[in-house]
């Protein structure tokens, strides 16, 4: 919408605002969805191409030490770009509750191309010296600002611009792009790696072109989300109330907040756990080669894409508890057997098919729980709380789980992993007992009031 429009539609009455509103949503809710989804696919793709090409870039920005030691400080980089997220969900989440989704979500866009950017132009250590890593750090932070931002802004529109029928449907596309992400940058690096460099160059430059591609890709995302509607939920609902969005506002959800923090708990270690450590697990402790392994996780990651919307749309028929029950009550008692189960096979098959399980029970929580919390939250404060909760979770949780992880198996006791992974999915089993059932009766769906 132009300014032109927008300043029209300020002078409007409130429920004019809000009829056009909800034509916007019906003539463009499809575009809307795209746009907010595509940008979650190349956030989650600049997030993970860091990880995925570590090994090739470190000796760039960290020379002269082992090789040990370099992949120490970008993981501990990495690591930093999870402490920046809640700032993100903080700054963004509140712009958003302010100033209108649509605009947040291409400021979020815009970061992560800012920091891909960055990554892919700065010089490395030879020719800069400290200048170099220090452009990373800052590279990295960015990007963990955009994230943080982009978990709740993306979340809380896809929940608000999705037809209220269809909402669990619509709105468990965030997790399915976060998987594509991944998945995008995964094939990435097997085309540079396999089909057009061989590893010397990679290490020697080619290095770069994911982040200058994830970059471009970020453009064209940016110009796409400028075309997106505002979401109708914010434009009916802006001056309905006279609360002001911030943290002493959210404060006064504090329930609410707290509720939101323990559905993340569970979900975000079982998530980066059953994906990101899982190949892990698969090679150094089960013994399948890299490829075996990757081959593995890239046809479970498939199988959750697909869980996702299945899970949805379940939600949407039968409500949102008993979908997030099944993750609570499968994943604390089976987590534990299937992990174990895993260690003792040797058959591809069979680790794909237990692995899988864990993938179809983890659905049940990533599917829908930002759709319930940003249909829990008053619109006031309904991005700030989707996000904030979640990405101090994600932080304390999901950043250390590989670290816990290996410290388990360092001690000789690797089993005490499993168990740490069931214990937080009980602390979210617990949490969905007092959740309250949202398919029937969202904040979301009230009437805007004074």
């Amino acid at each position: 919408m132009s300014a032109p429009a927008l300043a029209a539609a300020d002078a409007m009455p409130l429920h004019a605002r809000q009829g056009d509103a909800m034509e916007v949503s019906r003539t463009s809710r499809l575009r809307s969805i795209c746009g907010g989804s595509l940008g979650n696919v190349i956030e989650f793709y600049d997030w993970f191409a860091y990880a995925s090409f570590a090994l090739y870039f470190a000796p760039a920005f960290f020379p002269g030490a082992d090789r040990t030691t370099q992949l120490l400080n970008t993981s501990g980089i990495f690591a930093l770009g999870f402490l920046m997220r809640p700032v993100g969900a903080w700054l963004l989440g509140l712009a958003a509750d302010r100033y209108g989704r649509k605009p947040t979500l291409i400021a979020s866009v815009s970061l992560m191309c800012l920091g891909s950017t960055m990554i892919a132009i700065t010089p490395g250590y030879a020719r800069i010296g400290l200048w170099a890593p220090t452009l990373l750090v800052a590279a990295r932070m960015l990007q963990g600002l955009s994230v943080g931002g982009e978990s709740g802004t993306g979340a809380t529109y896809l929940a608000e611009i999705a037809p209220g029928e269809r909402r669990g449907f619509w709105a468990s596309f965030y997790y399915v792009t976060m998987i594509l992400g991944q998945l995008l940058a995964l094939g990435v690096l097997l085309v540079l790696r396999f089909v057009l460099f061989d590893e010397a160059q990679i290490e020697s430059w080619a290095w770069r072109l994911p982040f200058a591609l994830g970059a471009a890709l970020a453009i064209a995302v940016f110009y796409i989300r400028r075309g997106i509607a505002e979401a109708p939920e914010f434009l009916s609902k802006r001056g309905a109330s006279s609360a002001r969005p911030g943290l002493s506002q959210l404060l006064q959800h504090r329930r609410i907040v707290l509720l939101a923090f323990g559905m993340s708990v569970g979900s975000n270690v079982a998530f980066y756990s059953f994906t990101t450590y899982m190949q892990k697990y698969l090679v150094a402790s089960v013994g399948f080669p890299i490829w075996q392994a990757s081959a593995i996780c890239t046809a479970g990651l498939l199988v959750l894409a697909a869980a996702q919307l299945a899970a949805g749309w379940v939600s949407d028929v039968f409500g949102r508890k008993p979908v997030l029950l099944w993750f609570g009550v499968g994943g604390t008692l089976f987590t534990v057997p299937l992990m174990t189960l895993i260690g003792r096979t040797h058959d591809p098959l069979t680790a794909f098919g237990l692995s899988g399980a864990l993938l179809l029970i983890l659905a049940g929580g990533t599917s829908i729980s930002a759709t319930v919390k940003a249909e829990m939250f008053p619109a006031v404060v309904r991005t700030l709380g989707v996000g904030l909760p979640f990405a101090i979770s994600q932080s304390i949780f999901a950043g250390t789980a590989e670290y816990i992880a290996l410290s388990f198996k360092a001690l000789g006791h690797e089993s005490g992993f499993f168990w740490y992974i069931s214990g937080c999915i009980g602390i979210s089993l617990i949490t969905f007992l007092y959740v309250p059932e949202t398919r029937w009766s969202s904040q979301i769906d009230m009437p805007a009031r004074r």
